[in-house]
This record gives structure tokens, C-alpha cells and sequence, in this order.
């Protein structure tokens, strides 16, 4: 399982929020860019970007992405990314994947577009949920049931699903293991990635032990709740768990 360390771009800061709520903000760094060089200095192989301002007025500053693709990070991002034109100027700009919610709840047909026009690899359908319902709009529309949403992106095409607990985000709370079970069960065919609530290792370990294809960790790293290296330790199967990621780091050099 792969770990993706998330970092959620406001007002050019690093930021988390809790449980989506734009005025419970925590601020970890004014560099967005320079610490996505540091995440994959460590060893991550993709950073996941948001653009929060962008999730919520729904206009995705493309410009974000190109500032990433320039600091030379590996980088899947989401918030505001709900037409053709801009997903495919977010992938000319630089990114590996594009994000895409609303879009996919409240416009299947853009979806279906989006699937077309990029290829299933290069788009990833959020499914951010609560009680039951895949919310778009920022996480504060109305939305549509799971099940109808999970089969309308199957029906499309779409390969890969960023499934998110909301009550979960930003709580370090664990993950919702079940939530992910039944997505499993009704679209067994779609690649997972997880992501709202882990806080510990034992959480990463118990990701690592269902079918998801990765996981993605915001504030338990932010938090020192444990480092890049031990979740990607946790992550790997049981018999490569003393392998490290090759930072360039060589701790024989007398100034390592």
C-alpha cells in the first residue's frame, strides 16, 4: 500500500481542517511547493494537493499546479476541478491526476467527458461521505447516496476512487474501516485510496491489511504522530517492514 502524504493549499498556507470546516483551520507552513519537495525528498512517490479555496468557490487556480510542476514534485490534485478544459489545463500544467468530486456527483455526464478525454489513469473520482451520501460543492451540498454515486462512476469508467469519512478528516480519529469494506463490495473492480482519520500506525497496519490501494495521510504527519519512513514501513507487508525509502540520505558520510 502506498502512502500519499496530503498537503491542503489556503491562502498560500499549509493547512488542515477539521472535518471540512473552513473555520477550524490549523496552519503548518507557508510554503506549499517547498513542502512538497520535502515529502518526496523523504521517500513519497506522490503528494496529494487541494486547492481549498478551490473547493469551495468552485474555480480551480490552474496556475497552483504549474508552481508544483516547476518545484519538480509528483503531485495528484483536487478543489474546483469540474469541467473538461480545466482538468486537462491541470494535466498540461503538470499533474499526475486530477480530483475530481462534484463533477462526478452532480455531473456524471462531465465525468463521463473527463474519462474520455484524459484516460481513466489520469482521473480520480472523490467520494466524500457523510451519512451515507457522496457530498459535492465543497462538502456542503445536498449530494446523492453512495450507491447510486458508486455505480454511476462505474458505468463511466472512472478506475480509481479517493474515498474520504468526513466525520473522520482531520480528527486522527482512525479510519472508517467499514465504509471502505462496503465500497469494496459494491465496485470490486475500482482501485481504492484512503483517506480521513488515520492517527497512528496500528491505523496505517490496519489499511495496509484490506484490499486499498493506498492511503493518504494529512495531519498525523504534520503532527508527529509518526514519521513518512514508519508509515511507509507499516504500510509494506509484514516480511519488508525494516526496508527504508532511499532519500538520498547515506548515514556512513561523517556530515550525514
Amino acid at each position: 500500500m502506498e502512502v500519499i502524504p496530503a498537503i491542503d493549499v489556503l491562502d498560500e498556507q499549509v493547512v488542515r481542517l477539521w472535518r471540512g470546516d473552513f473555520t477550524r483551520v490549523t496552519v503548518y507552513g507557508d510554503d506549499p511547493v517547498g513542502v512538497a519537495r520535502e515529502w518526496m525528498e523523504q521517500g513519497a512517490r506522490l503528494v496529494h494537493v487541494v486547492d481549498l479555496a478551490a473547493a469551495r468557490s468552485g474555480s480551480a487556480d490552474v496556475e497552483l499546479s504549474a508552481r508544483f510542476a516547476r518545484g519538480e514534485v509528483r503531485f495528484q490534485i483536487g478543489g474546483g476541478i469540474r469541467d473538461v478544459a480545466t482538468a486537462q489545463a491541470s494535466i498540461a500544467s503538470g499533474a499526475h491526476r486530477v480530483v475530481v468530486g462534484t463533477a462526478a456527483v452532480e455531473h456524471p455526464e462531465v465525468l463521463g467527458l473527463l474519462i474520455r478525454e484524459l484516460g481513466g489513469a489520469a482521473v480520480v473520482v472523490a467520494l466524500d461521505v457523510k451519512a451515507g451520501r457522496a457530498m459535492g460543492s465543497g462538502w456542503t451540498g445536498a449530494g446523492s447516496a453512495l450507491s447510486e454515486t458508486i455505480a454511476m462512476v462505474v458505468a463511466q469508467g472512472v478506475e480509481r476512487v479517493l474515498v474520504t469519512a468526513i466525520t473522520r478528516d482531520g480528527t486522527m480519529g482512525g479510519p472508517d474501516l467499514a465504509l471502505l469494506d462496503s465500497v469494496r463490495e459494491a465496485a470490486p473492480g475500482l482501485s481504492l485510496i484512503a483517506s480521513g482519520g488515520v492517527g497512528s500506525l496500528e491505523d496505517v497496519t490496519a489499511l495496509a491489511a484490506t484490499s486499498v490501494e493506498s492511503v493518504i495521510v494529512g495531519r498525523a504527519l504534520y503532527e508527529g504522530r509518526f514519521t513518512l519512513a514508519e508509515a511507509m514501513r507499516a504500510a509494506s507487508p509484514p516480511d519488508a517492514r525494516d526496508w527504508t525509502p532511499d532519500t538520498g540520505h547515506d548515514p556512513s558520510r561523517p556530515d550525514a
